[in-house]
Order: C-alpha cells, then sequence, then structure tokens
C-alpha cells in the first residue's frame, strides 16, 4: 500500500503523484502562454470536477485570462428503439469574439467536450480549444483530440486533485485509483 492509500484506504495506488501533477500543470501553462501571446484567453472550467486543475493552471498562464465556469448535465431519453442524448449546462457563457480553453479534469468519451466545442464555436468563439488533465481514449465515443493535456489514463476509476466518486476525494493532491469491491 503506498502512501496515498494510506491517507485513504478506499484508494488502492498513486497514479499520478502531486509533484508530477504540478510539473505537467507547470509545462501546459508555459505552452498555452506561448500559443496565446500577445491575446486575452477565455478559459471555462467544466466542474466539478476540473475546479482544481483550473485554478492551479491559470495561476501559471503569463497571458490575460478570463476564468469562468459551466457545469454539465447529460441526459439520456429512450423513445421506442431510439435512445437520444441532451447535454445542458449552465450558466450561458459570451464567448463571442473570445479565445476559448475549455478546461477539464478529464476527457472520457468526448461526447460533452465536443458538444461545448460545437456549442461555442457557433455562438461566435474567435476560437476554441481543449485542454484536460487526463485523457482516457481508451473510452472515446468520438473523433476528438485535447489541444493540451496532460497524462494519458487507462485506470478506470480516479478520485483525487478535484475527481471525486461521486464526492469521495476530491480534497487530495494526487490522483488514485479506487479499489473495486
Amino acid at each position: 500500500m503506498d502512501n496515498g492509500a494510506k491517507k485513504n484506504p478506499a484508494i488502492s495506488k498513486t497514479i499520478f503523484a502531486a509533484e508530477q501533477i504540478q510539473k505537467r500543470v507547470t509545462e501546459i501553462a508555459r505552452q498555452i502562454s506561448a500559443d496565446y501571446a500577445g491575446k486575452n484567453v477565455h478559459a471555462i472550467c467544466v466542474l466539478e470536477n476540473g475546479f482544481m486543475f483550473m485554478s492551479d493552471l491559470v495561476k501559471q498562464i503569463e497571458v490575460p485570462v478570463i476564468c469562468d465556469f459551466v457545469r454539465t448535465d447529460t441526459r439520456e431519453k429512450v423513445q421506442g428503439n431510439i435512445v437520444t442524448r441532451e447535454i445542458h449546462y449552465g450558466p450561458e457563457t459570451d464567448v463571442k469574439g473570445h479565445d476559448v480553453l475549455i478546461v477539464e479534469a478529464i476527457v472520457q468519451s468526448g461526447i460533452t467536450s465536443e458538444f461545448l466545442i460545437r456549442n461555442f464555436s457557433t455562438r461566435g468563439a474567435k476560437s476554441v480549444k481543449l485542454c484536460a488533465l487526463l485523457d482516457k481514449q481508451s473510452e472515446r465515443k468520438v473523433m476528438l483530440h485535447p489541444d493540451y493535456f496532460g497524462f494519458l489514463l487507462d485506470e478506470s476509476f480516479v478520485v483525487g486533485y478535484g475527481l471525486g466518486a461521486p464526492d469521495l476525494g476530491r480534497n487530495l493532491p494526487f490522483i488514485g485509483a479506487l479499489q473495486r469491491n
């Protein structure tokens, strides 16, 4: 049992240590700063999972940053043999003419990220890019690749650094795998 598991018995192992995460966040912030040199960035955090990543990231970006937050809710409707997925989000954010950076803790299926990218683009954003701390490509259901990402992830259930299950573990400074029963 590693140090992360000692702090929380529901965690089987530490996947990314706090130091690894902070180092990678710094590297991502440098790249974003270089890519947006001379511009303002409108960073939009997808809650709840992304709040800790967003906080650390924007503190290190060296260009002006506007911070905003959205919360998404995905619902499936079944009508006969047809299943449709609706994504609702709020609050509405004025993105017209802005360079938008969507900040997510983890991109899995990519459906929500793709929806937000399309939505902000059609509402007049100058540009829209996606930044994710964790990229779980094995669960991707749409062709989507984050413009910036921290780590590839293969683990099924993780907590820490803002990620919770559903609320357990958000306060941990590292990312760990949850024990499976």
